[in-house]
């Protein structure tokens, strides 16, 4: 029988299975024989154990589409990143940064900023054209309020998106708009820390209707560039490729060069700062890494 891990927790995987419902399963030994570990969101096919207790072993793990590192998921067509516009406000280093580990596992990124109600029309605007004008599909929504629902549940239809930010931003709550059968636990802001507390423990997959899956993944707090170049860091600013080829130096990575095209549109506010001096600071960490491997 085919299914889908949704779930994994202490060598158990819970496969849905569609209309036969979803089995507890344990991976046979040829899967460590062979180093494949199963992922939530891979497909697999199963035996059954027993029907009435619905038990089974997974026999096989189908082909991955994709495979991501962090959060270890397989088979997602996009990432929305979720934000607070306010109580916490926005880091938008960790945003960028979030951004950049899904450019670099080539998986389309929207970003959604959470209590929009709190923050007022300004704020909202200004941190929308950040985004849009890098080219990534901007939600302004608000829980509490239940508004901005309908275009980000658009946007989740039919595809596995995978969901991550930080704790405390509203990640549950939006969620819990989203479908009704699995309540998640909504943690509440420490007032003293205006940070949430890890709610979510374990990554899954969420069913919200035909071939819609959320994935929701343990709330971070930081998150770092591994298994990159400093040098591959500027692909991954979507906004810098249409300058490629235009600074005076082949191979410029827009920090301390002379004619840079990247730091001209700084200039001409055509690329926004924040997200420059975030580029800066991510190359900076990366020269340091490679500095300790050598």
């Amino acid at each position: 029988m085919k299914g889908r891990i949704i779930k994994g927790i202490a060598g158990f995987y819970y496969v849905d299975t569609g209309e036969s419902g979803i089995y507890e399963c344990k991976a046979k030994g040829i899967f460590r024989k062979d180093k494949k570990k199963p992922l939530v969101g891979d497909h697999v096919e199963i035996e059954i154990l027993s029907e009435d207790e619905k038990t089974g072993n997974l026999t096989e793990l189908l082909e991955r589409k994709n495979e991501l590192i962090r959060p270890a998921v397989a088979n997602v067509d996009q990432a929305l990143v979720i934000f607070a516009l306010e109580d916490p406000k926005p880091n938008v280093a960790l945003l960028d940064r979030f951004l950049v580990m899904m450019e670099q596992q080539e998986v389309p990124a929207a970003v959604c900023f959470n209590k929009d109600d709190l923050a007022g029309p300004e704020k909202a605007e200004e941190m929308r054209k950040i985004y849009e004008d890098c080219g990534y599909p901007v939600f302004l929504c608000s829980a509490a309020k239940k508004e901005g629902i309908d275009a980000l549940r658009e946007y989740l239809d039919g595809k596995t998106t995978v969901v991550a930010g930080p704790s405390g931003v509203g990640k549950s709550s939006l969620t819990n708009l989203f479908q009704s059968e699995i309540h998640m636990e909504t943690g509440e802001i420490s007032r003293k820390l205006k940070r949430g507390r890890h709610t979510t423990r374990h990554a899954q997959l969420i069913p919200l209707g035909k071939d819609t899956w959320l994935c929701d993944t343990p709330g971070f707090t930081s998150l770092y560039t591994e298994n990159m170049e400093k040098e591959e860091l500027r692909g991954y600013f979507p906004e810098f490729r249409p300058l490629e080829g235009s600074c005076r130096f082949q191979g410029c990575v827009h920090v301390k060069e002379p004619g840079c095209a990247v730091k001209n549109a700084l200039e001409q506010g055509r690329i926004h700062r924040s997200r420059y001096e975030n580029y800066v600071m991510f190359y900076e960490e990366l020269k340091e890494q490679e500095k300790r491997r050598y």
